[in-house]
């Protein structure tokens, strides 16, 4: 695989991968109780997670994506690196909280923009 072909591969699945954390991020933000165990209830603290997520993963999604936009491929590599760790806590807590998806989705995702981040820093 040529270069070029790896790039567009991997500025696709990143940006499907940022659009998907964010599409989950405004999900929860709606209904925060989707990211909870079964049997768990809703409360203030749900609210505030959900909201709080929202603020870092909104941004950083929006970030990732003006940037493979905008063809800056000097800046890629750092906020993937961020974007990458953001999502290795997210599955970390998906652990804490035995919530299977959530650790390994935010897992897949966080390996994919680490991987990514190596990639680009090297280009």
């Amino acid at each position: 695989m040529n270069p070029s072909t790896a790039e567009a591969i991997l500025i696709a699945a990143n940006s499907l991968a940022s659009l998907t954390s964010a599409g989950f991020c405004i999900a929860g933000m709606i209904r925060p109780g989707l990211a909870l165990p079964k049997g768990m209830a809703v409360n203030g603290g749900t609210h505030l997670y959900a909201n709080a997520y929202g603020a870092r993963a909104i941004p950083l999604a929006c970030v990732t994506l003006a940037l493979f936009a905008m063809g800056n491929r000097s800046t890629v590599a750092p906020v993937l690196v961020v974007a990458g760790l953001a999502q290795i806590g997210d599955s970390v807590i998906g652990v804490q909280q035995r919530n299977r998806g959530m650790t390994v989705s935010a897992g897949l995702i966080g390996a994919l923009h680490l991987a990514s981040a190596w990639w680009f820093h090297m280009r």
